[in-house]
């Protein structure tokens, strides 16, 4: 009886994440670790594979970014967990033979470990009061916080995040971001909140004149949020518009 009941309780834990992930944006991501060596040729292998997709002109989308720590992220929209069984290379496969298989081959030489992950756009914790945009003319440089979590501080940490975004919005801060947070294949929990720029100065320049607005408030949410928090990363990265693809209309 208890292992049902354990069973039961993971079932309904379960579809409470599935029926709170379809009702805000799902993104597909596909995370490659290069090796820092490898670096160059990874890239021209992405190139002549973007390349390849625009000739075979395949039905499917990404945005493409590169982290610190020569991570390459490629992120596709989808509309729910049922669109990841389809195959938007087999016939792009079908038509270049061998020479597709070859171009994966290449990859395979340049990292030792990628995968696929789904996130999803919180739009509750995300402050862009103009329209939420994953990117912005101009503005293709990023910096990226990565906030993990436990199970018992989830709620905690939520919280504290609308706190922030509460605290923005008061102080009509133009310092806007996104928040991501995990929903299916990643072993940790955490939110990822994406903030964009022109470039380094830009952001230097962007989070000074934000903390001079919000003042010395700032430190007591702020503070909530760390509380709540497991470990936290920062990284910076960049949109990589020579790697990102979409279809001819």
């Amino acid at each position: 009886m208890k292992l049902l009941r354990n069973i039961s309780t993971f079932l309904f834990a379960l579809c409470i994440i599935v029926f709170t992930a379809q009702a805000q944006q799902l993104y597909q991501v596909h995370q490659d670790n290069v090796n820092p060596s490898m670096m160059a040729e990874y890239e021209k292998v992405a190139k002549e594979f973007n390349e390849a997709c625009k000739t075979q002109n395949v039905q499917t989308q990404w945005l493409a970014t590169n982290m610190d720590g020569f991570r390459y992220l490629y992120v596709t929209p989808i509309e729910n967990f049922a669109q990841l069984d389809e195959r938007p290379f087999a016939d792009m496969a079908k038509a270049m033979g061998d020479k597709f298989g070859d171009i994966f081959d290449r990859f395979d030489k340049c990292y030792d470990s990628h995968g696929t992950y789904i996130i999803v756009l919180d739009e509750d914790l995300t402050y862009m009061p103009d329209g939420i945009s994953q990117t912005q003319e101009g503005q293709d440089y990023r910096n990226y916080y990565f906030i993990h979590y436990t199970p018992e501080n989830a709620k905690g940490l939520k919280s504290a995040m609308k706190g922030v975004k509460d605290m923005f919005a008061a102080k009509g801060s133009k310092n806007y971001y996104r928040v991501y947070r995990t929903a299916f294949g990643s072993m940790d929990s955490y939110y990822l909140v994406a903030m964009s720029s022109k470039d380094e100065i830009d952001s230097a320049q962007k989070s000074k004149a934000n903390q001079e607005l919000l003042g010395p408030e700032r430190f007591e949410v702020f503070d909530r949020v760390l509380k709540h928090a497991s470990k936290m990363q920062e990284v910076t990265g960049q949109i990589r518009r020579d790697l990102s693809y979409s279809p001819k209309m």
